[in-house]
């Protein structure tokens, strides 16, 4: 579902990610975990076509996403690291315009923000303003507006900054059933490892702007003969 190859990306004299290549099957959900400043952001940034990559190529369900940017938006649900919300909308309204954007249809879209904020668990506070709930409401509007549309991939990147540790919970629980529904496809890029631990099958560890690790859990915790905590620092911040 996802592919990419010899991914790199420079500002100037800055090689923020450089010759990143692995795939990711259809249903799996894949931990993208790494240290601040690892590359993490930048590599969801390329991905979602939201930037362009100084080399390299990425392909979403077989599109390519330099070639044909539009089409790869539509198959993708994404949260950046600051949820991309308007603060003088209604929580409805803000999601009724993503859905639009999004082409929901004009007699589904009441519909289909109901079914996001439901997941989302926002559903109680759909009439207030944006500018008025809390960080962590915010956070989990930005999630249902990417789940808007049931996309074939979902892009997460820190999806859990903000929340109390009761939403927490209940996020993780949200994308481990929707990676177990076979419906999507789940990149979740995180430099939390608990949250690594609690909801992904593997994980594709990233340092410095390379890949230093990509292999299922058990599978990285057997070969080092230590817990992920331990791998992480020597790997990805020694």
């Amino acid at each position: 579902m996802i592919e990419v190859e010899g991914l790199t990306k420079r500002y100037r004299d800055h090689v923020a990610v450089e010759g990143l290549s692995f795939k990711v099957n259809k249903g799996e959900i894949v931990g993208f975990l790494g240290p601040n400043g690892a590359g993490k952001s930048t590599t969801m940034r390329i991905l979602t076509g939201s930037m362009p990559a100084t080399a390299g190529r990425a392909l979403i369900g077989g599109i390519d996403v330099f070639e044909d940017p539009l089409a790869v938006k539509r198959r993708v649900g994404y949260l950046p690291e600051i949820p991309p919300v308007y603060l003088d909308m209604s929580v409805t309204g803000y999601l009724a315009f993503v859905a639009r954007l999004k082409g929901v249809k004009g007699g589904s879209v009441k519909a289909e923000v109901e079914r996001v904020a439901t997941l989302a668990g926002v559903d109680h506070i759909l009439p207030r303003l944006i500018r008025n709930i809390s960080k962590g409401y915010r956070q989990r509007v930005g999630i249902a507006q990417a789940l808007i549309n049931d996309p074939e991939v979902l892009i997460l990147d820190e999806p859990t900054v903000g929340l109390d540790p009761i939403q927490i919970e209940q996020v993780r629980k949200l994308i481990t059933d929707l990676g177990q529904s076979g419906r999507h496809t789940i990149i979740l890029s995180t430099h939390i490892l608990g949250e690594v631990r609690a909801t992904c099958e593997r994980i594709v560890m990233i340092a410095r702007g390379h890949i230093v690790a990509d292999a299922k859990l058990k599978e990285l915790e057997t070969t080092h003969g230590t817990p992920l905590e331990q791998i992480f620092t020597k790997l990805a911040v020694a």
